[in-house]
């Protein structure tokens, strides 16, 4: 698509697999340049979810990919805050991030900028909370 597009993205990379980087190459592709947000610490423990490691790991995790142009650090009360300072063209979800659609359709108002897609496939069947599963249950062997 291009044209000088920035695109943004945002979730917990708690664990990074397959799924995320299916997804983060594919909202890249959506525009030319990637900002993703990795969720603050507080906010993975304020839904009631372990903690595999800090924001500050997972961001320099993100970073690390060859197609991420640049990894922040979200803002635990306020996603806004961050698509704000970044400005991006096009905020990219997930296909779990259904709930998220409507709240910022609505909180950015009928401007339409930045645009909302939501990419609805996904590849396999990766999740995090299924990798945690397998590994408690592999220790318990």
């Amino acid at each position: 698509m291009g044209n000088g597009k920035k695109v943004m993205v945002g979730g917990k990379f708690n664990i990074i697999h397959p799924g995320h980087i299916w997804f983060l190459k594919k909202a890249r592709s959506y525009g030319d340049r990637l900002v993703v947000v990795v969720a603050s610490d507080r906010t993975i423990l304020k839904n009631h979810q372990p903690l595999v490691f800090s924001a500050k790991e997972r961001k320099s995790v993100i970073e690390s990919l060859s197609f991420v142009d640049k990894a922040v650090i979200g803002d635990p009360k306020d996603f806004f805050r961050v698509v704000e300072r970044e400005k991006p063209d096009i905020i990219v979800l997930g296909y779990d991030q259904h709930r998220d659609l409507a709240w910022l359709r609505e909180r950015i108002g009928r401007g339409g900028k930045p645009e909302v897609v939501m990419v609805r496939t996904r590849l396999g069947d990766y999740s995090t909370s299924k990798i945690i599963g397998k590994i408690k249950k592999a220790n318990k062997g």
